[in-house]
């Protein structure tokens, strides 16, 4: 024969010791494998502790309401020297499990036990053995009752428990199993699946991740979301589409949304910028090279439409289209990917109700837009449809004041909402 020894396992959450609530056990009662010795308490949960052998108690080290720390002897078993070779060093976690918000029954077996009871609130009666199992309350049960349950398709809330306080045993699912109640049976078609499918991060993906995560770590950003009535714009866009050249390309808001940030950058210089904050130096370009973040069947891609501000609407709707069926099919050079000043993020259709898009380092700003949608404005005497967008725009906090990226967004807003003013010169 040999002897086994748990300790009392790392029950997480940075506990180092935990009170003992409850022994199932006497020296002397024969347990078996994954057969509930003890219950311990900490500040977050109560934890059930398993046997992992099969033997005869021989030891309990502490009582009821003692603190014990962890890895400290709980409990020593006698077991086969086989067992107890074959036993793990500590309760499997998998197995100690946390079973919250549930009354502890606990049995004292000492007045020092007789008092850490009486320290804790009275647990609430065991409810007498019915046959109608209730579904209100999470069935109380063993980590290994669980996961027999679990495996044989049973739903625990119809086992009808007769242990301590209405726990269910082994005993009890043989009992449920041998009077003919089966598997809770799934729905025709459906079958549990299991598979897990792991995806190398490479090439592309990991750049935009390693780019994305410089960007979080480096830039403390700031967003501002703004509201933006787009129906003047839409309406001039629908014109100039109607009377576009065959050469030329479709426009979308976005060169207009170009010109706009150049108008504004000329005016807030501050923004359309990059930060070496290795040097700390600020670079304000008078070239606004504006990025334009693509979708691409590799993933994401920001093509750069270089000196926006020497380029008109149909110009910039036309490089815009010929740099992103580039970034498309993967033809797009170094040069078109690199060099932007200020970026454009744009999700389209789909683009939701605000988003918080991220710097794209080393810039200071970026500028985010949502989808349109039609709403209810009230134009002071009654509610009229208009399209309404919102701009999400983040900004580097290092280099650009929240008062600052206000008013930016702001030109923005007064530009996109008159878009007679972005043809103004001057």
């Amino acid at each position: 024969m040999g002897e086994f020894t748990i300790k009392m396992p790392d029950v997480g959450e940075g506990v180092a010791e935990a009170e003992l609530v409850e022994w199932h056990v006497k020296p002397g009662d024969p347990v078996r494998e994954d057969m509930v010795l003890a219950a311990v308490m900490t500040d977050k949960a109560t934890v059930e502790i398993p046997s992992p052998v099969s033997g005869k108690v021989l030891w309990l080290g502490a009582e009821v309401g003692d603190t014990i720390a962890v890895k400290a002897p709980l409990v020593r078993i006698e077991t086969s020297a086989e067992a107890a070779e074959a036993a793990p060093d500590s309760v499997p976690e998998a197995l100690a499990e946390k079973v919250l918000d549930q009354p502890v029954a606990v049995s004292s077996r000492s007045e020092a036990g007789a008092a850490a009871q009486a320290k804790r609130p009275a647990p609430e009666p065991a409810p007498a053995p019915r046959e109608t199992p209730s579904f209100s309350a999470k069935p109380l049960a063993s980590p290994a009752v669980r996961l027999r349950a679990r495996e044989s398709g049973i739903d625990l809330r119809q086992v009808t428990g007769t242990g301590p306080a209405g726990r269910i045993t082994h005993e009890d699912l043989d009992l449920f199993l041998s009077r003919g109640a089966g598997p809770v049976a799934a729905p025709a078609g459906l079958v549990r699946k299991t598979a897990v499918e792991e995806v190398k991060m490479t090439g592309l993906r990991r750049r935009i991740a390693e780019k994305m995560s410089l960007s979080a770590s480096r830039i403390p950003h700031i967003t501002y979301v703004e509201e933006v009535d787009m129906t003047a714009l839409e309406d001039l866009r629908a014109t100039m589409n109607r009377e576009r050249k065959s050469e030329q390309a479709k426009l979308t808001i976005l060169p207009f949304l170009m010109r706009a940030l150049v108008r504004t950058a000329a005016e807030l210089p501050g923004v359309n910028a990059t930060f070496d904050d290795h040097a700390g130096i600020i670079h304000r370009h008078s070239a606004v090279h504006i990025g334009v973040a693509t979708q691409t069947p590799a993933g994401l891609m920001v093509p750069v439409v270089r000196h926006a501000e020497a380029r008109g609407i149909w110009d910039c709707a036309t490089e815009l289209s010929r740099l992103a069926e580039a970034a498309r099919t993967g033809t797009a050079t170094r040069d078109e990917l690199t060099g932007s000043t200020i970026t454009i993020s744009s999700l389209g259709a789909i683009g939701g109700i605000a988003s918080t898009p991220v710097i794209n380092h080393p810039e200071v700003a970026i500028v985010g837009v949502n989808k349109i949608a039609v709403r209810p404005v009230w134009d002071g005497a009654q509610f009229v449809p208009r399209k309404i967008m919102n701009l999400s725009s983040s900004f580097d906090h290092r280099v650009i004041d929240g008062w600052d990226a206000a008013v930016f967004v702001q030109r923005l807003k007064t530009l996109i909402e008159t878009p007679a003013l972005i043809f103004v010169e001057g």
